[in-house]
């Protein structure tokens, strides 16, 4: 059979354009870059600009700009007129959305399919639907006269870093909160970008500051006496330490926080289509989603075929430069990620799991891992119990419904799952069954802003997205 190639079809970074340095985003305005942390481009290791490390000092001034801004501004204000500002948000993302796909690609490594096709839409519908939310906060259920919080500290991870902004910043301003805002440290620039944008639908000073750097720059937001409601998005480990260091506060918290998700398919399921949902589920995003299906879970009846159409698949898959149009996966986030990538593989290799990956040429420069399979997997393997935040996917099999179960529920995970068959009555009776807070039916990996998002367990607790995502931020 003629292979056919495809011809390179890369998307033109020309329309962006990088500073050599940042400053941070704080009431209203940027403050000079003093430099201090580079990112880089991880598709090449090209540094990309230095960013401005945030101190106790700047920390500080952000708050009490958000402090203001709540008091004198924007939480008096309407919920009409706060819709207003949210909306003109939404349209200024629409209309810069070449811009920030691309350079949310060059920051990240993502594909700019996905980008483009993925997260730059939802960042838009997220502030379009909490923008009709904003004057009707009295019917969200949450009381008859539901207040804002006050000032918001957000946290949020590399792997969508301006969808994650969008699904923190947007319920919070819609509510009346202020925000101070803190980027992952390897991709900043698309929160800065988010920055100008604020500047120009004209938001108030205060309302809305970046401050960027990393872990210790967290800390101090989150530990800073005058945030009133902290979000969190990120690692189990980091996501501990939060609930520590406010515990006895009275600081509201919400943490979305690792998974190990189970993509369940049994023997009546659409082969095909549950291999294209396999693969999404897995390799979406290099496998940097924390809801990723990333424990394939396949009735042994099927296993063999199963398996057989997945590494067929897997074949055609296309890894390389994130701006070709034709990329199905990109690059790896960050060497310290590749790292601990290849770690959990190796023990994979060492524990007698069998290994596969479709052959492909990776780049010579830049963090690139193949896209993996892991078979003859037991609950026991590391690879089965821990987040690899990468394309690796063990395969285990189970032979009845009840095993099926029981082999996804064990784990400290409950972020999401997924399950394939034909029958609806066994998605309604396993999805019951699964403690999960994401359970998608013959399909994975979808979004909408108006669905609620979150999990269970030590995948952390709270709701994002959807009326739900509401509740974080009111006082009620």
């Amino acid at each position: 059979m003629t292979r056919f190639e495809y011809a390179p079809a890369p998307e033109s970074r020309s329309i962006v354009d990088i500073r050599s340095s940042y400053g941070l985003f704080i009431d209203g305005a940027f403050t000079d870059g003093t430099g201090g942390r580079k990112t880089v481009n991880p598709a090449t290791e090209e540094v990309l600009a230095e960013v401005t490390e945030a101190g106790a000092a700047e920390v500080e001034a952000a708050v009490a700009a958000a402090r203001r801004a709540y008091t004198n501004v924007w939480g008096p204000m309407r919920g009409a007129e706060r819709a207003k500002y949210l909306y003109r948000i939404a349209r200024i993302v629409q209309e810069r959305a070449r811009e920030l796909a691309v350079l949310e690609s060059i920051d990240n490594g993502k594909p700019i399919r996905e980008s483009r096709d993925v997260d730059v839409p939802l960042v838009a519908a997220h502030f379009f639907y909490y923008a009709g939310w904003a004057d009707k906060l009295k019917h969200a259920g949450f009381g008859h006269d539901p207040r804002p919080v006050g000032v918001a500290g957000q946290v949020i991870p590399w792997n969508f870093p301006l969808l994650m902004l969008a699904w923190k910043i947007a319920p919070a301003l819609a509510c009346g909160n202020t925000i101070v805002l803190k980027p992952a440290e390897t991709t900043p620039l698309t929160a800065l970008a988010f920055a100008e944008i604020c500047q120009q639908a004209d938001l108030p000073p205060g309302v809305v500051n970046i401050v960027t750097g990393g872990g210790e720059t967290g800390r101090l937001l989150v530990e800073h006496p005058d945030v009133d409601k902290v979000a969190f998005t990120g690692s189990t480990e980091v996501g501990r330490a939060i609930a520590k260091s406010v515990a006895g506060t009275r600081k509201r918290v919400s943490l979305e926080l690792g998974g190990k998700a189970a993509n369940i398919v049994f023997d009546d399921a659409p082969i095909d289509q549950a291999v294209e949902g396999i693969v999404n589920g897995i390799f979406f995003n290099q496998g940097h989603v924390c809801c990723a299906g990333s424990r394939l879970l396949v009735q042994e009846s099927v296993a063999d075929e199963l398996l057989e159409s997945l590494k067929r698949r897997m074949a055609q898959l296309r890894v390389g430069d994130p701006l070709d149009k034709n990329t199905d996966v990109g690059a790896i986030n960050s060497s310290a990620q590749l790292d601990r990538i290849r770690e959990l593989s190796a023990a994979g290799d060492d524990e007698g799991a069998q290994r596969w990956s479709p052959p492909c040429e990776l780049p010579e420069r830049g963090f690139w891992f193949a896209p993996t399979i892991f078979t003859g997997v037991t609950q026991a393997h590391r690879i089965a119990r821990e987040e690899i935040f990468g394309p690796v996917l063990s395969v285990l099999t189970f032979r009845t419904p009840a095993e099926a179960v029981e082999k996804a529920n064990n784990t400290p995970y409950g972020l999401s799952a997924g399950v394939w068959t034909d029958k609806g009555s066994r998605i309604l009776r396993i999805a019951d069954q699964l403690r999960a807070g994401v359970v998608w039916a013959n399909t994975f990996n979808k979004f909408d802003p108006s669905s609620p998002f979150g999990g269970y367990k030590e995948s952390g607790y709270g709701r994002e997205g959807g009326r739900h995502g509401l509740e974080a931020y009111l006082a009620h």
